[in-house]
């Protein structure tokens, strides 16, 4: 993953000509100019790359610029609630299920449907752990105990390292508590990720030299569509265990589209769109192997996605609009 710009920083990026200008949220009461889209930008590839799609056929197809507000997903969901914010292209709608749940009682948000409704999230090893031996098949959290030595954090060798997600995130908060259930903190030092490029490329890293791994992460995601990972068995997800400890498996996850709910007024051939926008983790997966293979950036696997799908995509436009965007990326 490339570098992500601070939330203090106003970038204009006019990358294959998407417009993408990068703010800081503040809070409520910040004003958009006419004919311009606000996304949401939580920092990590497939959501940006998912912003720079839509935005690339809505400022071809339809006229409209777009804008991108980073931050974290609670205070995106604040920012989508009142207005700030006009879309936000990944709502994880468990892990956030709280102020997913809040902002969507309230009638300030509104959900579109899937983006992609067979996500994947949970604890990994490498696979070539268990095909050398280290782990066995099958491997559980009920094994890790015994196995903490194979993960010494080089910082604390009196115990493992688990690898988790970014503080702010809703799945950090929820690793801390579901090592605590199955009791693996007293074996493992709860390691939060500086950035969602640190958490990859930790990955990577152990991955390409053979090392021990574990921790946390999420599909799609390059890592999962080209790494050997071998997810962590967990009981079945259980709500009542959920809702009190978290000692059981992450649910099915539907990552969805939600947008401020002024925008089907506002805009409502931009709702119709995004309506229709829906795509697979298997091609997010693809999509984000292509980043990692070539170098590329989100824009770019942008342009990649459009040209690679566009039987996919010009079902979700009208064939006006589609002409339009065909013609720009050519």
């Amino acid at each position: 993953m490339g570098k992500k710009q601070g939330p203090g920083i106003k970038i204009l990026a006019v990358v294959l000509g998407i417009s993408l200008l990068l703010i800081p949220f503040t809070g409520c009461g910040a004003q958009a100019p006419p004919k311009t889209l606000i996304f949401a930008d939580m920092l990590y590839d497939s959501i940006e790359v998912h912003n720079s799609i839509a935005a690339f056929i809505l400022e071809h197809g339809y006229g409209y610029q777009s804008q991108s507000v980073p931050g974290t997903p609670i205070p995106v969901f604040e920012g989508l609630a009142c207005g700030d914010i006009d879309i936000s292209m990944e709502c994880w709608t468990e892990t956030h299920r709280e102020a997913y749940k809040k902002h969507i009682a309230s009638g300030k948000i509104v959900d579109l449907g899937g983006n992609f409704l067979d996500s994947w999230q949970g604890w990994l090893v490498p696979t070539s752990m268990i095909e050398n031996g280290d782990l066995p098949e099958g491997v559980s959290v009920d094994d890790m105990a015994q196995y903490w030595e194979l993960f010494k954090d080089p910082e604390d060798s009196t115990k493992g390292r688990f690898v988790n997600s970014m503080p702010g995130w809703g799945s950090y908060e929820i690793n801390s508590k579901k090592l605590k259930a199955y009791g693996l903190d007293k074996y493992y030092n709860d390691f939060p990720a500086g950035s969602a490029a640190a958490l990859s490329g930790s990955m990577a890293t152990a991955c390409e030299k053979g090392e021990s791994w574990f921790g946390y992460y999420w599909e799609p995601t390059w890592i999962m569509g080209k790494l050997g990972m071998t997810k962590i068995e967990e009981p079945p997800f259980d709500k009542e265990i959920w809702e009190t400890t978290k000692g059981c498996a992450y649910t099915s996850e539907k990552v969805t589209i939600v947008v401020n709910a002024s925008l089907p007024d506002r805009a409502p051939e931009v709702v119709e769109f995004l309506r229709k926008y829906e795509t697979t983790c298997a091609q997010n997966n693809k999509m984000l192997a292509f980043m990692q293979e070539n170098g590329a950036s989100t824009s770019e696997a942008a342009i990649w996605f459009l040209k690679e799908y566009e039987s996919l995509w010009t079902e979700w436009v009208p064939a006006e609009v589609a002409s339009k965007v065909k013609a720009a990326l050519t």
